[in-house]
């Protein structure tokens, strides 16, 4: 490479890319906790038992999950363009990659949840713990570890969704500053 030509295109991306993996990774990581720890409170008999919330949930997780990165980007034009006011540049790819990787998190988030010892729990409602103490002290602490290790799991996928960030003119790529930082030059 040569750094004279390409040296600012390269630190730009670099920069570009850092913005979009730490915000993906603070807002998709809450998103999927929220929605993990939704999943699994609102299963049947449990905390907070809801059979059509965790329907809704589960039935949202499992159709958004699976879907490729670059199909969901496109699925959600009309989103992105309400939300962020624009589909092209680096806002807007990290507003797609946000949700993607709330929805991929949750069901990591759940599964860890499942595997906490029920016991706890019971122990936690015979001493009167109402549903959100439990959730905020003992079911996030005691599923912290494989949490963290499952966010390890999310920061890969993160960085292979930013690579994907230049199909719609978002940072990371070798574009040109001018058509990244306004965001639109096709008027989508």
């Amino acid at each position: 490479m040569n750094w004279e030509e390409n040296g600012d295109a390269f630190l730009l991306a670099l920069a570009q890319t850092g913005y979009m993996v730490w915000w993906t990774m603070l807002g998709g990581g809450l998103l999927g906790l929220v929605l993990g720890v939704g999943l699994y409170v609102t299963r049947a008999g449990n905390l907070l038992g809801n059979r059509g919330g965790f329907t809704l949930l589960n039935v949202s997780v499992n159709i958004i999950r699976p879907i490729p990165f670059i199909i969901f980007l496109t699925a959600i034009y009309p989103l992105t363009k309400v939300v962020v006011g624009t589909t092209l540049g680096t806002e807007a790819v990290t507003f797609a990659m946000i949700l993607m990787a709330g929805f991929a998190f949750s069901r990591l988030v759940e599964q860890n949840l499942v595997n906490l010892d029920p016991g706890v729990i019971e122990a936690a409602r015979a001493m009167g713990a109402g549903p959100w103490r439990i959730i905020v002290t003992i079911l996030i602490p005691e599923a912290l570890a494989p949490l963290i290790l499952g966010y390890t799991f999310l920061f890969v996928g993160v960085l292979d969704m930013s690579a994907m960030a230049g199909y719609v003119g978002g940072g990371g790529s070798a574009t040109s500053p001018s058509s990244t930082a306004t965001g639109s030059s096709t008027g989508r």
